[in-house]
């Protein structure tokens, strides 16, 4: 065997020179592998005694994609254009022998190969889109040689893989492995040589581009069927450019121009971004304080109080998983509506061919519906689910604190209670924690873990681990009213109801954050939510909303009666102004004593954002969250903040924290200490530093 790299071998086995990538963990494309493999081709070829070449890795998975880390820093030869290259020119036939994942740079490597042979696991795509670009060594215009028009947008703009049985169907790969992998892929390379089959160069196919030359329009179609998905991202329109150059441009000016809406991406503000929140996403499940070998709790089995909505909802998480639950509820008559819940949703995903019924049977299997709270006594975690009231909460406590078996621990899914307060009640403090789902729980990635100042770091351990086990993003913050996400989440709606208030409409607010790229704005978002939920918390606090109050006095509240800040016709969920509303908040700004003005656009977005950020400079001065990226993180996974904008700490580093800072100043000036910049801002503008 001989090293090529310190990260490629070359060796001979019969007649197949094998090349074998060790990389760890993925395999990425650095530039020792992208030589290692160059310079293995090389030597094939010189080697009379070898026929075929045989491309494959060691670990669990091909190559997984380009390394990251080397964005945005000077390029180091030899590309992978040159890389791709050198295969695709080799006077041998190379095969590529794909396991685990062949992703962006890895599969445009395996493009490059005469054939390609994979395990049964095996995927493949190119999720390029995903950071904001597209992909950028040949694999816009390979693809679509391969796979046709229609299924190369749909895999490029998508980002998502397919599995190994869907390559081979479509022609992206010529052979599943029964067996060993590197022994299939050396005896289909020798089968090559034995049949004298051709060097199948991909760049040199167009019969799958004929029936888009014949159709043109195909990719307008496509474009609009992606349009509401890939609102305002850049990426997808780029990737549609590229891939439509493939049937337009001979090959060789296919990759300039692929070159060019790449370089195009990569140099935009929104795929810094969307870069930027890969390492954030990944950054956030890392605590600090919590050593990396800390012991961690076995989890065989939860407990979940509450079988409404929510509590149901994360049953399904933990049912999924393969996790046995218990849920409890205090009338049968709320737990039969309860699980009738879980098997409606789960009969949903099986109607839409997401789910087999037999995996449907297998998570119903696992559900053990109870009235009995003694029912949780042998569980390893039990999770509260029931409605917020922190009376309510602490009594729940002080019972499961005396039924739970020792080193259980006791989450509650609060959403805004002092997590620490309940833990008290307990004589087991240590192992109480906030595990704050979002909803749907079944759906929505967030977790946002709750830590007190008496959580052991084996339960925050324990807890970041079985976020991932259900397919979760967790993210730990500390104690305070409404934890990260909606204390800054307060902010913004305290300021969207004082401009309805000042001289702007609910349809103006929204209408701003929906083109910003939020998912929809704050009125819209609470008549989804429900504004009767606002009003309770309101009346529990003994606080009032002139203007909230009075539309849910009228039992508007929201889409689940027809009306709320909006109209919605039956069957409807889209939002229509509406004169009475109007009135209301007229009437309201009048008893106020406001003298209503006309309010831009720019002033709606910045007094809707701008103390967003400043909040959440106030959360990393208190160290309830231990990075500004994990604030990101929740409100990217939590709230529908766009990724392209990467958060709204990141986003104010794209606009300049010191226009942040100065924007605030001339708030406070105008309106009131309310927009009185944050310690924090104020000193990193001082001091020319960023958030990160």
């Amino acid at each position: 065997m001989t090293a090529i790299t310190d990260k490629v071998n070359y060796h001979a086995e019969g007649n197949v020179g094998v090349i074998t990538i060790n990389n760890p963990p993925v395999n990425a494309l650095s530039v020792g592998v992208r030589a290692g493999i160059q310079g293995g081709i090389e030597a094939a070829n010189k080697d009379d005694s070898v026929s075929s070449v045989v491309i494959v890795c060691d670990g669990r998975t091909f190559i997984a994609g380009a390394d990251i880390t080397e964005f945005g820093k000077p390029p180091q030869e030899p590309s992978l254009h040159q890389v791709i290259g050198s295969i695709e020119m080799s006077n041998k036939p190379v095969v590529a022998a794909i396991h685990g994942t062949a992703l962006g740079g890895g599969l445009e490597t395996a493009l490059g190969c005469h054939y390609r042979v994979a395990s049964p696991k095996a995927q493949v795509g190119l999720p390029e889109v995903k950071l904001g670009i597209l992909p950028g060594a040949g694999g816009t215009q390979r693809l679509p040689r391969v796979v046709g028009i229609p299924m190369a947008l749909e895999m490029i703009t998508s980002g998502n893989p397919i599995k190994a049985d869907k390559a081979l169907e479509v022609g992206l790969v010529d052979e599943i492995a029964d067996g060993d992998l590197k022994s299939t892929a050396i005896a289909f390379a020798e089968k090559v040589v034995a049949e004298g089959r051709p060097l199948i160069k991909i760049s040199d196919r167009d019969e799958k581009l004929q029936a888009a030359k014949d159709n043109p329009g195909i990719f307008d179609d496509f474009r609009k069927s992606i349009a509401r998905k890939a609102r305002n991202f850049e990426a997808p329109e780029n990737c549609i450019k590229a891939v439509q150059a493939s049937t337009e441009l001979p090959f060789p000016e296919g990759l300039k121009r692929e070159r060019e809406l790449f370089i195009e991406l990569m140099e935009g503000e929104q795929s810094i971004s969307q870069r930027y929140f890969f390492f954030a996403e990944r950054q956030a499940a890392k605590i600090p304080d919590v050593p990396k070998d800390t012991p961690l709790i076995d989890i065989n089995k939860v407990g979940i109080i509450g079988a409404g909505t929510m509590g149901g909802g994360i049953a399904m998480n933990f049912l999924q998983a393969g996790i046995p639950v218990t849920i409890v509820e205090t009338t049968q008559e709320a737990l039969d509506k309860g699980v009738a819940l879980i098997e409606k949703n789960y009969a949903a995903t099986v109607s839409k061919g997401r789910m087999s019924r037999e995996a449907m049977d297998k998570c119903m299997s696992l559900l053990s519906p109870t009235t009995e709270l003694e029912d949780v006594k042998d569980v390893d975690i039990v999770i509260e689910a029931i409605f917020e009231n922190m009376d309510v909460k602490k009594e729940l406590f002080a019972k499961l604190d005396g039924i739970c078996k020792d080193g259980a621990i006791l989450a509650t899914n609060t959403s805004t209670l002092d997590v620490e307060e309940i833990g008290d009640v307990t004589e087991r403090p240590e192992y109480v924690i906030g595990l704050h789902f979002f909803s749907p729980a079944n759906v929505m990635k967030l977790l946002e873990e709750v830590r007190t100042t008496k959580t052991s770091k084996s339960v925050m351990a324990t807890c970041m681990a079985l976020a991932k086990r259900i397919g979760k993003v967790p993210a730990m913050v500390g104690v305070c009213e409404g934890f990260v996400g909606n204390r800054i989440l307060h902010r913004r709606s305290e300021q969207a109801t004082q401009l309805i208030m000042e001289g702007a409409l609910p349809q103006d607010v929204d209408r701003v954050l929906f083109d910003f790229g939020m998912p929809m704005g704050p009125f819209a978002m609470s008549d989804l939510a429900g504004n009767d939920v606002g009003w309770r918390i309101r009346q529990g606090k003994g606080e009032t909303s002139p203007i909230a109050d009075a539309i849910c006095e009228l039992g508007r509240f929201g889409q689940k009666t027809g009306s709320g800040y909006y109209l919605y016709k039956e069957g409807s969920r889209t939002p229509t102004p509406d004169p009475v509303v109007e009135e209301i908040i007229l009437k309201a700004s009048a008893d106020a004593g406001i003298e209503r003005r006309e309010i831009s656009d720019q002033e709606i977005l910045e007094r809707c954002i701008y103390p967003m950020i400043n909040e959440g400079a106030k959360i990393l001065e208190e160290g309830i969250a231990t990075r500004a990226s994990d604030i990101d993180v929740i409100w990217v996974y939590g709230y529908g903040w766009p990724v392209y904008r990467g958060g709204p700490m990141r986003y104010a580093e794209a606009v300049g924290l010191e226009t942040v800072y100065n924007s605030l100043v001339a708030y406070q000036e105008k309106f009131g200490d309310y927009f009185k910049p944050a310690a924090l801002l104020e000193r990193l503008v001082k001091e020319g530093k960023s958030f990160s």
